[in-house]
């Protein structure tokens, strides 16, 4: 190893301690400050400083983070590359089946009136035990495939839920790296397992990708989130305007607060940046875009 990526409190800090992670002393090493890091405005929007630690002449070496980070980008442009071809082969087939239906008569794919009168059109039958199995295995090895390209060992608890929703528990050494910022690296592995799997001739399936109970633990850190601006709110009777967040995370700051006596919330700006805007409800009435997604 001959380049690291360290987050700290300081800058010497965080070079004390990349130099240690190296082996070597402080005067065998140089870095560059990646993010000068911020304190924030009464603890909100708080960043930590971020530095690159390496030896002389190994300026451009890639710490292990960012490997792995390119080696998810590549595997999410895989991912996306295979999506494409299952869409051309599906349309492909679709026009096959399309022109094998004009060569056939009427007479022979019109059933009589009365053969239909009053049928009805039958529901999907539920999955079978068979199918859940099959669906499980899918998403399983879609995913050790990405985490295999990353060296990552990760041990799967897949279950169903309601026959329509199928929840992926992960454990493993790095969740870190898994789970990204706020999120975001979750999230991006949760939508592509979602693709990989709903690409199958069965009903559609809701896909939950989670980690260390990360999920509830960042519903619990947004709800604490909502109810401390909302007092900032209410205290300076002016609107709080929160960083953007992707459609589930504003949910859950609408539903927090929305049997609140004081103040509302909407949303504001396009999607990826799209954000959530605390408001006192006496002057809510000028904005009339609200989310839908309380």
């Amino acid at each position: 190893m001959k380049s690291v990526e360290i987050v700290g409190k300081s800058i010497s800090e965080a070079v004390e301690e990349g130099a240690a992670k190296l082996g070597v002393g402080l005067s065998d090493v140089e870095f560059t400050v990646i993010d000068e890091g911020s304190r924030g405005f009464l603890g909100l929007g708080a960043r930590p400083t971020r530095v690159k630690v390496y030896l002389p002449g190994y300026e451009n070496e890639p710490t292990e983070e960012e490997k792995k980070a390119a080696e998810l980008k590549a595997a999410e442009e895989k991912a996306k590359a295979e999506k494409e071809k299952a869409k051309k082969e599906a349309k492909a087939e679709k026009k096959e089946i399309k022109a094998e239906k004009k060569e056939v008569k009427p007479a022979e794919v019109q059933p009589a009136a009365e053969d239909t009168a009053g049928e009805e059109k039958p529901e999907r039958p539920p999955l079978s035990d068979e199918d859940k199995a099959v669906i499980i295995k899918t998403a399983e090895d879609f995913l050790g495939g990405v985490f295999g390209a990353m060296n990552i060992k990760v041990d799967f608890a897949s279950e169903f839920i309601d026959n329509k929703q199928l929840i992926i528990n992960m454990s493993g050494d790095e969740m870190g790296v898994i789970i990204g910022k706020r999120g975001q690296t979750l999230d991006s592995l949760q939508t592509l397992t979602s693709l990989v799997v709903n690409k199958s001739e069965y009903p559609y399936i809701n896909v939950t990708l989670d980690t260390e109970s990360y999920r509830e633990r960042r519903k619990e850190t947004l709800e604490r989130l909502a109810f401390n601006l909302a007092k900032k709110c209410k205290h300076n009777r002016r609107n709080v305007v929160l960083e953007p967040m992707n459609p589930y995370e504003r949910r859950i700051i609408h539903s927090t607060l929305q049997n609140d006596r004081y103040v509302t919330t909407y949303s504001e700006g396009t999607e990826p940046h799209r954000y959530v805007v605390i408001t006192m409800k006496n002057s809510y009435s000028r904005h009339q875009n609200k989310d839908n997604e309380q």
